[in-house]
C-alpha cells in the first residue's frame, strides 16, 4: 500500500474541540426525504447497490493508493476487479435490450434512472462513471439505429466480457465547437471522410479526446460522406470493431482529471469497413438525439456526484479539524462556504431532475433544459469543489490528502459534451431561433 493520508484517517483532523461533538453529518447522503419518496422500488434498489459498491469498493480503492491514478501505463490504472464489480451489481450494460441479456429499465423513467446511478458512481470516482456512461449511451444509440444483425453480433460480446467498453468518435483536432452548435455548412463538416469503394467503406481521418478511446472494443465513428452539403446532411456513422486493419489507437490522452477513464486518440488510414457496418447515412447528427439528450443528463448527474462527495469530505473536515481553538464549522467564514456548497448542490439536483423528466416525457423543451442542466452543473460544481479545497487549507493542495482530486475531476466537466460557452450558445439558439446569431462563420 502506498503512502496516503485520506481525510478520515489523518491525525490532524482528530483533534477534539469539545462541545459534545458527534459524528459528521452528510445531509445529501439520503438525497432528501421528498426525493426518496418519488423513486420507484427499482430505482431505490439500484441506488442502494451503487452506494454500497462505492463505499465498500471504489472509495477504499481510491484511498489505498493515490499514486495509481498517475500510472503512465493506462492499462494498469483501473484493476479489472472494479469493472467486474460493476458487472456484479448490474450497471455495466444498462441500455442493452433485455432480449440480449441487458437489464430492462422502465422507459418512462430511464433518463432519471441513469442520472441516479451516474451520481452515485461519480461520488466514488468520476472517471469510472464516465467509463460506464459511454457503454450506457452507446447501448441506447445502437438499440435505436444499429441493424439487427449488428445488434445480434455485438450486444452478446458486450455482455460476455466485463472489461468490454464502447466509445463514440466524433471530436476531431479541428472544429469541434462547430459540430456542437452545429454550424451547418460544408466547410464545418467532419474532416474524417468515408468513401464507398468496391463494396466497402474506406475511412481516412483522425479523432481525438475520445472517452474510452484508448481501450474500447467497439467504436461508433462519425465521418463525412458528402462534402458538398451541410454537416447535418453529410455526416454518416459507422460501427468499427477494435483491430480493424487501418485503425490505429495513437495514444492515451493524459488528462487533468477523470483519469480512471482512458481518453484516446484514433487514426484511420484507408481503413476498409464492410458495407453493412453503416449505421446511419447522411443524417447521423440528427439521429444522435437519443445519445446526446440522456448523455447531458448523465453528465450533469456526474457533476452532482462529485459535488456531493466534496460536501461529504468538507463536512467531515470542518466538524473535526480545530483552528483558533474551535472546530472550523464554528467560524463564520467556514459556515458561509458550507451553506453555499449545500445551496449549489440542491440547485443542480433540481435542474437535473427537471431536465431528466423532460427527456423521459419527450417534452418540447427537453433539449434546452438538458443544455441548461449540463452547463449549470459544470459551473456550480466547480465552485463547490473550489470551496472544498479551500476549506481544507494547505491539506487541500496535497496529492496524498485526496481532496485536490475532486477539484481536478470537477474542472474536466467544463469541457465535456461541449464547452460551457457552446452549451450557452445552444440554449440561446433554442430560446431565440429566429434572431440568435450563428456564432460561427459569416452571418
Amino acid at each position: 500500500m502506498a503512502d496516503s493520508c485520506p481525510p478520515q484517517d489523518c491525525t490532524t483532523i482528530r483533534q477534539d474541540a469539545g462541545g459534545g461533538r458527534g459524528r459528521a453529518r452528510h445531509p445529501y447522503r439520503n438525497q432528501g426525504r421528498k426525493i426518496v419518496s418519488e423513486l420507484s422500488e427499482e430505482q431505490i434498489l439500484m441506488r442502494r447497490s451503487c452506494r454500497a459498491f462505492v463505499d465498500d469498493v471504489v472509495l477504499p480503492f481510491i484511498r489505498a493508493d493515490w499514486r495509481r491514478e498517475w500510472n503512465m501505463q493506462p492499462e494498469g490504472r483501473l484493476p479489472p476487479e472494479i469493472l467486474e464489480g460493476c458487472e456484479a451489481i448490474g450497471i455495466r450494460t444498462l441500455g442493452v435490450p433485455p432480449e440480449f441479456g441487458g437489464i430492462e429499465l422502465d422507459p418512462a423513467t430511464e433518463a432519471r434512472t441513469f442520472a441516479i446511478i451516474a451520481e452515485e458512481i461519480a461520488r466514488g470516482d468520476s472517471g469510472l462513471a464516465d467509463k460506464l456512461v459511454q457503454n450506457w449511451k452507446l447501448a441506447v444509440l445502437l438499440r435505436n439505429v444499429a441493424p439487427r444483425h449488428l445488434q445480434e453480433r455485438w450486444f452478446p460480446r458486450l455482455l460476455a466480457d466485463p472489461q468490454f467498453l464502447l466509445a463514440h468518435c466524433s471530436t476531431e483536432p479541428r472544429g469541434a465547437s462547430d459540430r456542437w452548435l452545429p454550424y451547418n455548412v460544408p466547410e464545418a463538416g467532419m474532416q474524417t471522410r468515408a468513401v464507398k469503394r468496391d463494396g466497402a467503406w474506406v475511412i481516412n481521418g483522425r479523432k481525438q479526446f475520445i472517452s474510452n478511446g484508448y481501450d474500447a472494443g467497439l467504436y461508433v465513428v462519425n465521418a463525412n460522406t458528402d462534402p458538398s452539403v451541410g454537416m447535418l446532411q453529410g455526416t454518416s456513422s459507422f460501427l468499427v470493431p477494435r483491430g480493424t486493419p487501418g485503425l490505429t489507437i495513437a495514444r492515451c490522452n493524459e488528462t487533468l482529471g477523470c483519469r480512471y477513464m482512458n481518453n484516446g486518440e484514433l487514426v484511420f488510414e484507408d481503413m476498409r469497413l464492410p458495407e453493412d457496418h453503416l449505421l446511419v447515412e447522411g443524417n447521423a447528427i440528427g439521429r444522435l438525439g437519443v445519445y446526446h439528450r440522456p448523455g447531458k443528463i448523465i453528465q450533469a448527474a456526474k457533476n452532482l456526484g462529485v459535488g456531493v462527495r466534496c460536501f461529504e469530505v468538507a463536512s467531515d473536515y470542518v466538524q473535526t479539524y480545530v483552528q483558533g481553538g474551535r472546530i472550523l464549522i464554528k467560524h463564520q467564514a467556514v459556515a458561509l462556504r458550507m451553506a453555499e456548497m449545500a445551496t449549489l448542490i440542491e440547485a443542480v439536483r433540481g435542474m437535473v431532475e427537471r431536465a431528466a423528466r423532460a427527456v423521459d416525457e419527450n417534452a418540447g423543451d427537453a433539449d434546452t433544459l438538458c443544455n441548461m442542466a449540463k452547463v449549470f452543473a459544470s459551473e456550480a460544481i466547480m465552485k463547490v469543489a473550489q470551496h472544498c479545497v479551500e476549506l481544507h487549507g494547505g491539506n487541500g493542495m496535497m496529492l496524498d490528502f485526496g481532496v485536490e482530486k475532486l477539484f481536478r475531476d470537477a474542472a474536466i466537466f467544463l469541457h465535456m459534451d461541449a464547452t460551457a460557452d457552446i452549451s450557452k450558445f445552444k440554449v440561446v439558439k433554442s430560446l431565440f431561433p429566429e434572431t440568435a446569431g450563428k456564432y460561427a462563420g459569416p452571418e
